[in-house]
C-alpha cells in the first residue's frame, strides 16, 4: 500500500470522531491555567513531561508541533508564549488546533502535511520539535530524525514520544504472545486477522536502534529520556513500560 498514511490519516480522523483521548482539545479552564505558568503535558500515556526539558523561557521561542494536533500540546505552548507552528495529516486534528486557537484569540500556523516527505520549513527554523507517540504510524523512522535535525536551530530541543514494540507482540487481551517483531502489516498481512487495518490503522514497531540510535545518528545528542506504561490493560497491570520519551538537542 504505497498510501497507507492518507489512509492511516482518514482513520485518526475516524478515531477523532469516536472521542479518541489524543484528539480531545485542552479545555479553556486549562488554557488559562497555563497562561499562569500551571501546566500539564505529555508525550506518552500517563508520565508528564518534565519542566527542565522546555526552553526557559518559553516566550518567543519558535515551536513546531510534528504530527502534534488535536488541541492538547499546541495551545498550552502558545499559551506560554511561544510561537508555534503544528503539522498533520489528520484534518480533524488540525480542526481541532484551529477550533482552540479560535476559542482563545491566537494566532498559529496550521499545516497539513504527512512526515514521511520533506518537510516544507527551512533548515534552522525551529527552537524546539514536540512529537507525541507518532512514530508507530510510519515505517522509516530515520526520515523524521534526519528532518528533524535538519529545520531545528542549532541547541534546538526534540521531545519525543516513542513506543518501545512491546505492545505489538501480545493478544488484544494482553494475556499471549501474538507475533514475534517487527510488526509491519505491509510485510506481513496475516496480522490483519486479529488486528484488522480497518479498526487499528496501519501501525509499524521500531526498535531501540532505530528511535534513540536513530536520533543520534541523524546528529542529536541524548539528554535525557524516560520510560511510560500504557493507560490501562494487563501490561499496565503489571508495570511494563511500553513507551519511551527522550528529550535530544542538535549539537
Amino acid at each position: 500500500m504505497d498510501d497507507y498514511t492518507k489512509f492511516n490519516s482518514k482513520i485518526i480522523d475516524q478515531w477523532v470522531n469516536e472521542g479518541w483521548e489524543w484528539g480531545m482539545p485542552i479545555s479553556h479552564e486549562e488554557y488559562l491555567q497555563a497562561q499562569k505558568g500551571e501546566f500539564k503535558m505529555v508525550l506518552t500515556p500517563l508520565k508528564q513531561i518534565p519542566k527542565d526539558w522546555f526552553p526557559d523561557p518559553i516566550k518567543g521561542k519558535k515551536i513546531l508541533g510534528l504530527a502534534s494536533g488535536g488541541g492538547q500540546q499546541m495551545p498550552i505552548l502558545t499559551a506560554l508564549g511561544g510561537e508555534c507552528t503544528v503539522f498533520d495529516y489528520s484534518q480533524k486534528q488540525l480542526d481541532a488546533e484551529k477550533m482552540v486557537a479560535e476559542r482563545e484569540h491566537y494566532q498559529i500556523e496550521i499545516i497539513k502535511g504527512d512526515m514521511i516527505k520533506k518537510l516544507p520549513f527551512t533548515d534552522n527554523t525551529f527552537d524546539m520539535i514536540i512529537q507525541p507517540v507518532a512514530n508507530s504510524y510510519i515505517e522509516n523512522v530515520q526520515h523524521v530524525w534526519n528532518e528533524s535535525y535538519r529545520i531545528l536551530k542549532p541547541g534546538g530541543r526534540l521531545l519525543v514520544g516513542l513506543d518501545n514494540g512491546i505492545n505489538y507482540i501480545f493478544d488484544k487481551t494482553e494475556t499471549k504472545l501474538y507475533h514475534p517483531l517487527p510488526y509491519n502489516p505491509l510485510k506481513n498481512p496475516e496480522v490483519n486477522d486479529d488486528f484488522p487495518i480497518e479498526e487499528e490503522g496501519i501501525q509499524f514497531s521500531h526498535t531501540l536502534d532505530e528511535q534513540i540510535r536513530g536520533q543520534i545518528k541523524a546528529g542529536f545528542q541524548i539528554v535525557d529520556l524516560y520510560e511510560d506504561t500504557n493507560s490501562e490493560g494487563k501490561l499496565k497491570d503489571y508495570n511494563i513500560p511500553t513507551f519511551w520519551a527522550t528529550y535530544a538537542i542538535k549539537k
